[in-house]
């Protein structure tokens, strides 16, 4: 995938139910199977990873899902606390900070705090010299960011606290962190869209207040889900008309109700299937009309469940 594996930082988004997480899982067990030491950071706590790799919660700490493949599980709690003890230096000073009421009242006051330590966090294990002790270099940082309605509010987050902390610590840091974000060289951003109408035209938008909000340009755009063509014009009119013909009481000989009742049942499947692939072809059609960022498809996989089989096959589309 052109430009977007080649980065440091890949932050993944998309209207919710759209198969964001999972496309995040994809993205990163691709650059792993490369053989880049890939990091996938959860912003929101769902814990899909441990469900998918059979492993116990991941939490705030830096787990191993496999080879090249490494999981954090981000709260912002968390983020605060380790943020003030490189700050302090001392953890006991820490430790007596968080126990005064008044701390904790204007750390849950602060707009935006959580989302900057967090976005912190995250710029932390981008970095070389990781300024965590003990913590190890990662080619590569693949965020399951919040969805479109948080997304770009999300991002824009240092740039706010930049424009209220005029001076000091805080604005240097949030400054970093905005130009960071902003880093078309070393930032990408990944969209995930459905192809039904809703979700193109959220993605459309958001492509839109990314860019003008946030400064960020999206890299690629993922239309997940998307239902095979299986069926010729031909066939198509062949399977109607045998629908049709079982559906004739003469047509059915004695004792064969039940085959016809089946095959009526098969060819109405076929045809709404092909149905709602012809229309999911309409609305892959606007999205790629009405969005600047390249878009990759992405099959829908018929299992029950996705597990790591599944993801391996959406990593190699991805890649």
């Amino acid at each position: 995938m052109p430009g977007l594996l080649d980065k440091r930082l890949v932050i993944v988004t998309g209207k919710g139910g759209v198969g964001k997480s999972t496309v995040s899982l994809a993205l990163a067990r691709a650059a792993a199977r490369r053989g880049m030491r890939t990091i996938l950071c959860e912003v929101s706590a769902q814990e899909h990873l441990s469900q998918v790799f059979h492993r116990a919660q991941v939490g705030y700490h830096e787990v191993e899902l496999d080879e090249d493949l490494w999981a954090i599980s981000i709260d912002p709690d968390e983020s605060m606390r380790e943020y003030v003890l490189l700050q302090l230096k001392v953890r006991a000073m820490r430790d007596l900070l968080f126990r005064l009421p008044v701390f904790t009242y204007l750390a849950a006051a602060t707009p935006g705090l959580k989302e900057l330590v967090t976005i912190g966090k995250i710029w932390e294990l981008t970095l070389d010299d990781r300024k965590v002790k003990g913590g190890e270099r990662y080619d590569l940082v693949v965020v399951d960011a919040p969805a479109s309605g948080h997304g770009a509010g999300f991002l824009q987050t240092p740039r706010t606290f930049a424009n209220v902390a005029r001076v000091g610590p805080m604005r240097q840091q949030a400054e970093t962190l905005d130009a960071f974000i902003r880093d078309r060289r070393r930032t990408g951003v990944a969209v995930v869209a459905l192809p039904e109408e809703m979700p193109v035209n959220e993605t459309a938008a958001l492509e839109r207040e990314l860019a003008d909000r946030v400064g960020v340009e999206v890299t690629r755009i993922f239309c997940n889900g998307l239902y095979p063509e299986r069926f010729a014009e031909s066939e198509l009119e062949l399977v109607g008309s045998v629908a049709e013909r079982e559906a004739r009481p003469e047509a059915v000989g004695a004792g064969a109700e039940r085959e016809a009742r089946l095959v009526r049942a098969a060819c109405r499947a076929a045809l709404s299937e092909s149905g709602r692939a012809t229309d999911q072809r309409h609305q892959l059609a606007r999205l790629e009309e009405s969005c600047a960022a390249p878009v990759t498809r992405l099959p829908y996989l018929f299992a029950p469940e996705l597990g790591a089989e599944e993801i391996d096959v959406l990593a190699d589309r991805v890649a």
